[in-house]
């Protein structure tokens, strides 16, 4: 079996409050694999963002890895730090951002940051390196990218100046990138333009993807397989068509139920009941019980079982029959 890009074991976060010690992210584990896109989903809160954090080494103290590990392309990288850290980034793991200004330095122009990112990480010449930035900038779609490479970030629209983030985060041809909502900020239709942007580019190259997102028409459109997060835990984990056509946990039924396609012909979206428990009051048992119709004595007391067979963590997954 092929060695995965990205592989993540029973990765935990944890933050010390006033309240105690909560778990943002708890015994998350799953796998990417060379030109796989994996999506990432689940309600604001879920642990998204903090696993794809861990992963980069972006974590802001006190938040911290707690447990767990992490492996790139078949090297330990969660004990990592300084120096080693740094050089991870940009070489090995690229970073699209949801809105492109918090990546782009405003007061140096796009190939300015294209070709220092090359020169950091690639053994090329500065010549070099400003021939691939103006590539770079055309291969993202950038008309007149030999004339437009002396822009500075502000006088690029928002589609364009994402595509511009793609480029900084595939210059310096790393193995795995991380895109954290890279779409939310934009217009419906450039949202399409920079979807297919991504997998065309990550499929010529062979990148692996993390793709962290809410929208689950996104990852219907992009991802290979979905991981879905609810209150720091994996709620369940397979192919896209067997998650989103037959969901087995209750909470990724809740969540394509809740879909305008899923509910149409009805006068109202269906929806789950109640909120995300807060980090510091998790119930006893599985997290969702208290907003799951289906929940069980068991569900209310027993440990979460971990995904068996890359589906659900439940201990009473649904049915086809009961999903339709």
């Amino acid at each position: 079996m092929t060695q995965p890009v990205l592989s993540i074991r029973n990765l935990s976060v944890e933050i010390p409050t006033r309240q105690g010690i909560v778990k943002p992210v708890d015994s998350v584990s799953y796998d990417i694999g060379a030109g796989e896109i994996l999506g990432v989903v689940g309600e604001s809160g879920a642990g998204k963002s903090m696993a794809g954090n861990a992963v980069i080494g972006l974590l802001n103290a006190p938040a911290h890895i707690s447990g767990g590990e992490i492996w790139l392309n078949g090297k330990r990288i969660d004990q990592l730090k300084g120096e080693e850290l740094r050089r991870l980034r940009g070489k090995q793991i690229g970073m699209i951002f949801q809105d492109p200004l918090t990546s782009l330095n405003p007061l140096l122009t796009v190939g300015d940051q294209l070709t220092e990112t090359m020169l950091t990480h690639l053994s090329i010449g500065r010549k070099e390196a400003e021939k691939r930035a103006v590539a770079a900038l055309e291969e993202v779609g950038i008309p007149g990218a030999a004339e437009r490479i002396d822009s500075y970030p502000h006088e690029f629209s928002g589609g364009m100046r994402q595509r511009v983030v793609i480029a900084l985060a595939l210059c310096a041809e790393p193995s795995l990138v991380i895109a954290d909502e890279p779409t939310t900020a934009l217009d419906v239709s450039v949202q399409a333009q920079i979807i297919a942007l991504l997998k065309k580019l990550c499929r010529e190259r062979g990148t692996a993807v993390m793709l962290i997102t809410h929208d689950m028409g996104v990852i219907a459109e992009t991802a290979d397989r979905v991981a879905v997060m609810y209150a720091g835990r994996l709620a369940e984990l397979g192919a896209v068509r067997d998650v989103l056509t037959a969901p087995q946990h209750p909470y990724t039924h809740g969540l394509m139920a809740s879909t305008p396609i899923a509910s149409l012909g009805k006068t109202r979206l269906h929806q789950i009941p109640g909120a995300m428990p807060r980090l510091h009051m998790m119930p006893e048992g599985c997290a969702f019980h208290p907003r799951c119709p289906h929940a069980q004595d068991k569900c209310r007391h027993a440990p979460l079982p971990p995904v068996v067979n890359e589906r659900a963590a439940c201990w009473f997954p649904m049915t086809e029959e009961e999903f339709a």
